[in-house]
């Protein structure tokens, strides 16, 4: 199933952020598409924002590769991993990503492409596209049920 949020500008970020914790089901590992400068770290910013993790500990995991927080309102684990760093499937390994995934805490994957083989079937898909007039449409790609 595919679904689609259209963020107007920065200002839209929290309007679409609840919007997408909306559509969340069962599904717990999320991997955010799109070129650099797209806004997949700041999208994923307002998303833990939405889900309750406190405003100042969500940004981008870069130099750790993994950012780990909890919602102040739901005591959730939540794991944002920043893959871009990573030279090769082998280094996932190395850094346990699988048992990150087995682990029923929410991921939130930023350059998931590089790590593609390891995505478990029912990754949730997020692509963001910059459009001509510099939004951004989310498009949303739920696992086959």
């Amino acid at each position: 199933m595919e679904k689609k949020i259209e963020i107007k500008g920065v200002a839209d970020l929290e309007r679409a952020a609840r919007e997408f914790v909306k559509l969340m089901g069962d599904e717990t590992v999320y991997a955010f598409y799109g070129e650099m400068g797209a806004g997949k770290t700041t999208f994923i910013s307002a998303l833990c924002r939405a889900l309750g993790v406190d405003e100042d500990l969500a940004n981008s995991p870069s130099f750790s590769i993994i950012n780990e927080y909890r919602s102040d309102t739901t005591a959730e684990l939540i794991y944002h991993f920043d893959l871009y760093r990573l030279e090769n499937v082998d280094e996932a390994l190395e850094i346990g990503v699988e048992d990150y995934f087995d682990s029923g805490a929410l991921c939130l994957l930023e350059w998931p492409e590089r790590i593609e083989p390891l995505l478990p079937d029912d990754t949730v898909k997020v692509n963001i596209t910059v459009n001509d007039d510099d939004t951004r449409t989310l498009t949303i790609q739920t696992p086959d049920a």
